[in-house]
């Protein structure tokens, strides 16, 4: 059986205070949690803080995005070995807002997944389709395209240390959120897309749902039998919010 993950995503939220409360209350609530691996994700010169928080413990953390690049004159990057030497264990890779406010394409991305699986880390891959992508019924195309442009660069086996996150664009920070039964079906395709590749590999890999997760939803969305947990955005922020989060997964699996 897949074990669930949670894994928060701060965006460019927080502080070196609200890391410190946040990892202490977590690590409080999650006695209870052996089955569900949990992590965050918080700005990159927050790491170390949480890093240091959650030391001995099963809290693992990681980074938002890494550089294409190893080194060199880039200023303002952060490359996937360095995410690795400061303790992270995951790295946010094509996101959504990575993808349109910061023009990443499915290449871009590909040679950042390479970084990332050199380093040690395992990437969380975010696929998803626009609102006007869905209305029009390319949602399944728009997440072939996204998800081969992938495999065809790592290669299949590489997923068996890759999460993937399916966040419909239509869904983050809007307050909307897929259907149980729209969340399943995509998640039910991407495992599919995967198997045409390898079936023993879609099998074990671990498919996360992100798109306006909160308490009163997660338990419906996590019981799908192909969702297993979530990437979390605002949500995660309250450290009461992702607990409550948390124990949905474990209570589903």
């Amino acid at each position: 059986m897949r074990q669930p993950v949670v894994i928060g995503n701060w965006k460019l939220n927080g502080s070196p205070a609200s890391t410190e409360a946040w990892v202490s209350a977590v690590l409080t609530g999650t006695g209870a949690l052996d089955a569900v691996e949990i992590g965050m994700c918080p700005p990159c010169v927050l790491i170390p803080s949480a890093v240091n928080g959650s030391a001995g413990s099963a809290l693992r953390i990681g980074g938002q995005d890494c550089a294409e690049q190893v080194s060199g004159a880039y200023t303002g990057e952060v490359s996937a070995d360095l995410l690795r030497a400061v303790g992270c264990h995951y790295v946010i890779l094509g996101h959504s807002e990575r993808r349109s406010l910061f023009g990443e394409t499915d290449a871009v991305i590909a040679r950042k997944m390479v970084r990332a699986l050199a380093a040690g880390l395992v990437p969380v891959l975010c696929v998803g389709e626009t609102l006007a992508e869905r209305e029009a019924g390319h949602m399944e195309a728009v997440v072939r395209t996204q998800v081969r442009a992938v495999v065809d660069v790592v290669g299949i086996q590489a997923f068996e240390r890759v999460i993937v996150a399916y966040e419909p664009i239509w869904a983050i920070g809007t307050g909307l959120t897929a259907t149980p039964a729209q969340a399943q079906a995509m998640h039910a395709f991407i495992r599919g897309l995967l198997a045409e590749y390898n079936p023993h590999v879609a099998r074990i890999v671990r498919l996360q749902y992100g798109g306006s997760v909160k308490p009163e939803n997660a338990a419906e969305l996590f019981a799908q039998p192909d969702i297993d947990g979530g990437l979390i955005g605002g949500a995660s922020l309250k450290a009461e919010e992702f607990l409550s989060i948390c124990r949905a997964a474990a209570e589903t699996r």
